[in-house]
Formats: structure tokens, C-alpha cells, sequence
């Protein structure tokens, strides 16, 4: 039996694909004008890697912001739930998930079978978001994919007052002028997200296992203060970007089983 997961985000979209309950592919494509092409090239890409075709597939969920145009879906399912259920899979133990999407945060607390018993969002700032991230890239004129490493190099944390996407942008752009390294000031971003978070957190309570899931978790620079912040060592995936496809794909394999 053969499904798929498409989660549509607001910065990528990632495709899973499942045969009889096993991950026989992914992909992870950067999320274009329009969701419906870029779940299409989502799940392309996985189907090449898992050299099958559309017609192989029983049934297929599709979740995240953009989960409603997914034309070849056969149904779709909230990006809370979707998390919940790929991270249980992953960690069994799992009870607190921190999903760090492109656009929002959420904080998630579920029982032993994934199924979701509380959530918290942040959705109207783009503080700790991958969005943010981008930004801080941007006004540091430093690579993306380097400034989880590089802020590891801070002696100590530069003073970010605000938590609020704009005005640490400001902020930012100050402490250059008065020649603070790049590296205090990404540790010093990266302090105040994890305060964000740990706030999201609190809504919920937080409760042992506790997973981080996005591309967010990618950044080591702010998972190390998330960690140091909440107190525990949070689990994370070789590829935490995959979590909500994964749980979409499966509760598809659930569905088709239900009939």
C-alpha cells in the first residue's frame, strides 16, 4: 500500500511517500506563487526518488496553509494535527512538539498515540519564524545556512530588546553601526526567540518528550537557546522539515484502511 503526505508551507513544500507504513521517499521544494504547482513538484520529485508513479498511489492527505488547493489530494488535514502525528511516529514518547515553521510557531501538546490535546500559535509576528531568519540573513549579509554556526561563536549575547520582527530589524542595523560582531547579534536574536517560544510553550505546558520540528530546527543557534531555555535536550529528526508530510501521509494510510 502506497501513500502520500503533501504539506504545503509558506516557505516550502515537502511531499512523503509511504509503503506499508515505511518511508520509502521525501522531497523538499521551495513553495512557489502558486500551491497547487508546488505540490505537484513536491510530489514529482518524491516519486522520481522512489522511481514509482501517480498511478501507484492509493490515497493521499494534503495539510499546511496551501493543503486546501492541493488538486490531487483526496482530502486535507490541519498542519497541528499533521505534526503531532509524524512527531509520535518518529519519538513514541513525544508529548510537547514546537513546530518553527516559514510564516508562524506553534506549540503542541498530544497523548501517547499523537492525537493533539492542546495547541498554541503565533501567527500574526514573524519573530521566530524561518521568514525572520531570512530577514536577520538578509540585514547580516550572512548565508542563511550559516548563522545557526556562526552566532555558537558569540562570547556573549548582543542586547535585542524586542522580540517584534520590524523593529529588530532596526535594531540589528544599530549594533553594526556600533560595530558589535555578527556573531553576538545572531546569539542575541536567537535568545529572543527562544524567550518567544518558550512563552508558546507555557500555553501548553511543557511536558518530557519535547521535539522540535521545521526547518527552524535545522538552525543549531537557536536550538541550543531554545534547550537552554525550556531545560530539556529537545529531540529532533534528520529531517525535521518532513514532520507535517509525514504525519499527513499518515493518517492517509489510516484512511484508506478505514475504507
Amino acid at each position: 500500500m502506497i501513500v502520500v503526505g503533501i504539506d504545503i508551507g509558506s516557505l516550502s513544500g515537502e511531499a512523503v511517500i509511504l509503503e506499508d507504513g515505511e518511508i520509502i521517499s521525501f522531497s523538499i521544494v521551495r513553495t512557489g506563487a502558486d500551491s497547487a504547482k508546488t505540490g505537484e513538484k513536491a510530489l514529482d520529485e518524491a516519486l522520481k526518488k522512489a522511481r514509482i508513479s501517480f498511478k501507484d498511489i492509493e490515497y493521499t492527505i494534503a495539510t499546511g496553509y496551501g493543503r486546501v488547493i492541493v488538486p490531487f489530494a483526496n482530502e486535507n488535514i490541519t498542519e497541528i494535527s499533521c505534526h503531532a502525528k509524524g512527531a509520535n511516529y518518529l519519538f513514541p514518547t513525544a508529548r510537547t512538539i514546537l513546530d518553527m515553521g516559514g510564516q508562524d510557531c506553534k506549540a503542541i501538546r498530544c497523548n501517547n498515540t499523537g492525537k493533539v490535546t492542546n495547541f498554541a500559535m503565533n501567527d500574526k509576528c514573524a519573530a521566530g519564524t524561518g521568514r525572520f531568519c531570512e530577514v536577520v540573513a538578509d540585514v547580516l549579509d550572512v548565508p542563511l545556512e550559516d548563522i545557526g554556526e556562526m552566532s555558537l561563536q558569540a562570547e556573549r549575547d548582543a542586547m535585542v530588546s524586542s522580540a517584534c520582527a520590524v523593529f529588530a530589524k532596526s535594531e540589528m542595523v544599530s549594533l553594526l553601526r556600533t560595530g558589535t560582531p555578527k556573531s553576538e547579534i545572531l546569539s542575541g536574536i536567537h535568545a529572543a526567540i527562544a524567550t518567544r517560544v518558550y512563552a508558546l510553550l507555557q500555553r501548553v505546558g511543557i511536558e518530557k518528550d519535547f521535539v522540535i520540528t521545521g526547518g527552524i530546527a535545522k538552525n543549531i543557534g537557536v536550538v541550543k537557546k531554545v534547550s537552554e531555555k525550556v531545560g530539556l535536550k529537545p529531540l529532533i529528526s534528520e529531517e525535521p522539515q518532513i514532520i507535517g508530510a509525514l504525519g499527513a501521509a499518515l493518517f492517509a494510510k489510516e484512511r484508506y484502511n478505514k475504507g
